[in-house]
């Protein structure tokens, strides 16, 4: 019995990975005692860059929509550190669309970098508000995730 090929190391994306920007600012309570921004924080920073697009774009309504996404994965590879005070440029793409789930890419960028200090996914799938159970992607949504692609 042969031994599985090696998982190839995760490598830091460039800036033309990615569809969209959004400028986020780091706050003094993101630092840990090592000098650097936690890695919860990271997780915080996904799921506002991607969120805050689509709620510019009119894709989401977080407060009356009946359509709202459940994060069902996450994962994130550190590749630089960042730390306050330091302006992050989170980079999101869709890299795939299904009928009612989406896996969101991100690169955390400190600001002019050319290859992600960070690089995630995390995996929303979207349900009816009231049921919690699985529905299809709105037209809406379903379009700007398109530009994204």
């Amino acid at each position: 019995m042969s031994e599985p090929s090696p998982t190839p190391k995760p490598q830091p994306r460039p800036r033309s990975h990615y569809k969209a920007f959004r400028t986020i600012t780091t706050r003094w309570m993101d630092n840990d005692v090592y000098g650097h921004v936690n890695n919860v924080v990271y997780y915080s920073w996904f799921d506002t860059a991607v969120n805050a697009h689509l709620i510019e774009r009119g894709a989401l309504d977080i407060h009356g929509g009946d359509t709202i996404g459940l994060v069902v994965e996450t994962q994130c590879n550190y590749f630089a550190s960042l730390a306050f005070p330091q302006d992050i440029e989170a980079g999101i793409r869709v890299a795939h669309l299904g009928r009612s789930s989406v896996r969101y890419e991100v690169g955390l960028f400190a600001r002019g970098e050319p290859l992600a200090a960070a690089c995630g996914h995390f995996v929303h799938v979207y349900v009816a508000r009231d049921s919690r159970r699985p529905v299809p992607l709105p037209a809406a949504l379903q379009t700007v995730l398109e530009e994204l692609q």
